[in-house]
């Protein structure tokens, strides 16, 4: 399952593994996070979200099958309170959460060229006895080793070169995948997040935390804040607020992601009112430098 192409191979210690088992697993998520779990199987993967009565996001995962457990991917500054917060509702379910990044090494795939032998069209999984890739795009992959070992990294390094994880942050950022972390727990409803673009919300499956609210989203209206692909010259820091010229000093969205450039700029993703984009955003406040609106791989307008 080695890569076939030249590129690049990036240790993801940014993120987390929970693991959910139990024949009631799968009833269990379903019941809690936005997507429609029965829709995974040991051949695809999703991604979902997980959100507070308010519809606010407390965390965003991708999540896989593997040997009859359930894998949820997320940002490791959450990764034990949104472990927390789940098991509280567990209660008589025949359900064991528990983090285990602890058991696995996770790398970061991105090739040079196509990776050869392997379906482009995304989210789809293989899997050996202590190795689960799960192929993100044509040039993209996720690659977990079990019980990881030196010669695993190795092997890697006899065809791609180590890269930085930011590398893999700019990655998300163009592909238009904003994850929640401390800095945006709960800070947004996931429409905001371009979530049901990337299909991590279900609208035919049954109730879970927020789906009133995400439902009404949907259907009452449009969406009026998106996540947007955005240059800046200085540092973008998540969770820091944004400011728009008709709304003052009243905040309108927030930075999800960002990581630098070389030449001293920086690339991010933004959620903010999509109207003020028209006079411009600024960062931190209205005397803050403008944010220049760059081009997502799909369409939120």
């Amino acid at each position: 399952m080695a890569p076939a192409a030249a590129g690049r191979f990036i240790p993801l210690s940014g993120f987390a593994l929970l693991r959910a088992s139990g024949e009631d697993a799968q009833n269990f998520l379903q019941s809690q996070l936005s997507s429609d779990i029965r829709l995974i199987s040991s051949q695809s993967a999703q991604y979902s979200t997980y959100s507070n009565a308010k519809g606010r996001m407390q965390g965003s995962f991708l999540i896989w099958l593997y040997q009859g457990d359930y894998y949820l991917l997320l940002k490791a500054d959450i990764a034990d309170r949104v472990r927390q917060r789940l098991s509280m509702f567990i209660l008589r379910s025949k359900v064991k959460l528990e983090r285990v990044d602890a058991g696995w090494g996770l790398v970061g795939l991105i090739s040079d060229e196509a990776l050869s032998n392997h379906d482009a069209t995304g989210l789809k999984v293989s899997a050996t006895e202590r190795e689960v890739r799960i192929q993100l795009d044509a040039t993209s992959a996720l690659l977990l080793f079990e019980s990881p070992q030196p010669a695993d990294l190795a092997r890697l390094a006899t065809q791609m070169r180590l890269a930085d994880e930011a590398f893999w942050t700019l990655r998300d950022i163009r592909a238009g995948i904003g994850w929640v972390s401390a800095a945006t727990y709960e800070a947004f409803v996931p429409q905001m997040a371009n979530m049901e673009v990337i299909g991590a919300i279900s609208f035919q499956k049954g109730c879970y935390p927020g789906q009133e609210i995400v439902a009404r989203t949907q259907y009452l209206g449009k969406v009026k804040r998106r996540m947007y692909r955005v240059l800046a010259s200085i540092a973008l820091e998540p969770g820091q607020p944004l400011f728009g010229e008709e709304t003052g000093e009243q905040a309108i969205g927030a930075v999800v992601e960002s990581v630098a450039l070389e030449g001293g700029t920086w690339e991010g993703l933004v959620v903010v009112q999509s109207a003020a984009w028209e006079e411009g955003v600024h960062y931190q406040s209205l005397q803050g430098p403008l944010l220049e609106k760059l081009e997502l791989p799909y369409s939120v307008d």
